[in-house]
């Protein structure tokens, strides 16, 4: 099981930098399109699958192609919105990959249930077809929007925005991906990020087999208890960038407006291992919702993505930064699969997390340093 949950990890995390390309030279329109109904497709196969292989390549692919969606959100809040408003913005499109578990699962699981567990790949992917048809149809860049008058574009370029010039597209050379990662604030986001995501992908693979297996809980408890730490990530995320961006607005400066979430996020995230030492399934709950909404607060940190990201460099600094956070969707699976298998116990496994996040507050308020934007010719 680890290994299939590691196998859209795999691709994902590695397809990010090419993902990032994608979106720099396609623009968010026409790369999006391509990667939500081409993943989409890929899911669709998921249900055909006849054994392991199949099932494994099959989320390789859905890994691969998923690569240029973040680095195509990045871009599109980067271009729409302005710096006082870019906290919430970027936490309004990350809830999507929360706010699916709590609202959809029931509705899953009664598929999978009544239909059978290929009738949740088959709809799914379908569903992300019409989705991605539907995203081509109506998103435009601002100064290719019709809806986007003079006025409105010059207040998101006077606010920081960047709206962008109409110009030829320039050749990509990979030496500027290298010298990204020479610069502090690059490393400090990819290191955080790792960290911050390890939490992300537990709650993602592992933690409905630890409530059933570890805590013994029955389905009817894990359908209710499942959703809260969810919801809990989601108001994590959208309290995160709606302070953020009220601090800018009452005069606070970017640089400590964006990186107080990641600092509190991830150090509050530590917090999950208490549930080995608590008993009440509630209390255990309340704690790993606690955890995730610290997560989720940390989530933010795609903000400070785009607050730092050279001008022409937007999705690679995205797919450069997202390639070093779903690492964690590598090894966090693994890491737990063999601590299992090794000791039938999630104890150390859920140390490791808590260790992990203690890493993460390191890097977020030490390595990172202030944040500005990276000048590249």
């Amino acid at each position: 099981m680890g290994q299939i949950f590691a196998a859209f990890g795999l691709a994902y995390a590695f397809a990010l930098v090419p993902g990032g390309i994608i979106a720099d030279l396609l623009g968010s329109r026409i790369a999006y399109a391509f990667a939500l109904v081409s993943w989409s497709l890929a899911t669709l196969t998921q249900g055909l699958a006849n054994g392991f292989n199949m099932l494994f390549g099959s989320r390789l692919a859905v890994g691969a192609l998923e690569s240029p969606a973040f680095p195509s959100n990045a871009r599109a809040v980067t271009m729409w919105f302005p710096t006082q408003e870019r906290g919430f913005a970027t936490s309004v499109y990350i809830t999507g990959q929360y706010i699916g578990t709590p609202i959809f699962a029931g509705l899953l699981l009664w598929m999978a249930n009544d239909f059978g567990w290929r009738s949740v790949f088959f709809t799914t992917g379908f569903a992300g077809v019409l989705l991605g048809l539907f995203w081509y149809a109506l998103y435009r860049d601002p100064l290719d929007h019709p809806a986007a008058n003079s006025a409105e574009i010059d207040a998101i370029r006077a606010g920081g925005g960047l709206v962008g010039t109409k110009k030829a597209r320039e050749p990509f050379e990979w030496r500027q991906a290298i010298r990204l990662l020479t610069y502090r604030q690059v490393l400090g986001i990819c290191l955080g990020k790792y960290c911050n995501n390890t939490i992300l992908v537990f709650f993602t693979t592992w933690f409905m087999t630890y409530l059933v297996e570890a805590r013994h809980m029955t389905m009817i408890k894990v359908g209710i208890f499942q959703a809260l730490p969810f919801l809990g990530a989601t108001a994590g995320i959208l309290l995160a960038g709606f302070f953020s961006d009220l601090f800018i607005r009452r005069g606070y400066s970017m640089s400590a407006s964006r990186k107080a979430p990641l600092i509190i996020g991830t150090l509050l995230a530590s917090s999950i291992i208490l549930v080995n030492f608590v008993e009440s399934d509630a209390v255990v709950i309340g704690i790993l919702t606690i955890s995730f909404f610290a997560q989720g607060v940390a989530s933010s940190s795609w903000a400070a993505v785009s607050e730092i990201a050279p001008r022409k460099y937007i999705g690679l600094t995205s797919g450069i930064t997202s390639l070093a956070a779903n690492i964690a969707g590598v090894t966090t699976p693994l890491i737990i699969g063999y601590i299992l298998q090794a000791t039938g116990s999630f104890y150390w496994a859920l140390n490791f997390m808590g260790i992990v996040c203690l890493m993460g507050a390191f890097s977020y308020s030490v390595l990172l340093g202030p944040l500005y934007r990276i000048e590249m010719d």
